[in-house]
């Protein structure tokens, strides 16, 4: 019998020191996977949760990446670097005049909804280039500002010159900009020592495997969770055996009284699912994504 491929849902505790591509190819490895990807990127230094889609999950990867983040950061306060973070060079030092006062009136200005500069050492493209490749040959350029918004943002502690703080973001959310953007509210500088995500939608980190874990447990691909997970948060529509048939044809079909475009997750009757679709003029449901039928999968109900 030829070998299976997995469908669904790891969620890794990325390591310090490797990229999250790199983190990747690890966990397809363990998992024999074939076909794979991530839900947004952390920082090579960065750790912690870092949601991986495989096979069927792979088309429903968004609504994780559109998903808001919640992060630990911890700021080194008097000193700005070039990159935000531990990987640039020194840009200025100041004095640290700041007491727990101050800093709790300062986060609480962040939040809200607001503007955002990409960094140059990001992955944005800009024409074709990504800007970290562009800052590498020192080459800077104009960026334009994005909409993010800060849910949360408050100090989980401070002594001397390091400040630990929580947030709760968008997705786009730089921390090594809001990070030295503290700093100069705070009129000390700071910088990015350490980030380690601590949620991603409703997915929290203490639900995550390390890679070792994986690659000591011979039965790995049981960490997987389904992947109607990834679609937990998307209104959900249940439809008969012809309607679920139909839809997983390609068919529009007779959906509920939402506003044209209007995203529903298509379930049938014995609460498989079957893909995402777009409300359409006259209460119709046009498919977007659908889930592929399967020699490996229980034939569903509607087949």
């Amino acid at each position: 019998m030829a070998p299976t491929h997995p469908d669904g849902v790891l969620l890794l505790d990325k390591p310090a020191g490797i990229t999250s591509t790199q983190a990747l190819a690890k966990a397809k490895r363990i998992l024999g996977a074939r076909k794979a990807g991530h839900t947004g990127t952390l920082d090579p230094f960065a750790t912690g949760l870092l949601p991986l889609v495989f096979g069927e999950g792979t088309k429903f990867a968004r609504f994780l990446i559109d998903a808001p983040k919640g992060y630990r950061a911890t700021l080194r306060l008097g000193v700005e670097t070039t990159t935000g973070d531990t990987e640039g060079t020194e840009l200025v030092r100041l004095p640290i005049n700041v007491d727990e006062t101050l800093i709790d009136d300062v986060l609480r200005r962040f939040i809200g909804v607001g503007e955002q500069i990409p960094p140059m050492h990001s992955a944005v493209r800009v024409d074709g280039r990504r800007l970290y490749e562009l800052a590498r040959k020192g080459v800077e350029i104009e960026r334009v500002a994005r909409r993010i918004e800060i849910m949360d943002l408050r100090r989980e502690s401070f002594a001397s010159d390091e400040l630990v703080v929580s947030v709760t973001c968008s997705k786009g959310t730089y921390i090594r900009t809001l990070a030295r953007d503290l700093g100069r509210s705070l009129g000390c500088g700071a910088y990015l020592t350490a980030l380690r995500r601590t949620a991603v939608g409703g997915f929290a980190l203490d639900q995550a495997s390390t890679l070792e874990e994986l690659a000591a447990d011979a039965a790995a691909r049981t960490r997987l969770l389904p992947v109607e997970v990834l679609v937990a948060g998307v209104p959900r529509w249940e439809c008969d055996n012809e309607g679920a048939r139909r839809f997983s044809q390609g068919q529009e079909i007779d959906g509920p009284d939402l506003p044209e475009g209007t995203e529903l997750a298509v379930f049938g009757p014995a609460g498989r699912l079957v893909g995402v679709g777009r409300m359409a003029q006259a209460r119709r449901l046009a498919p977007l994504r659908l889930m592929s039928p399967c020699a490996e999968r229980e034939s569903p109900d509607f087949a």
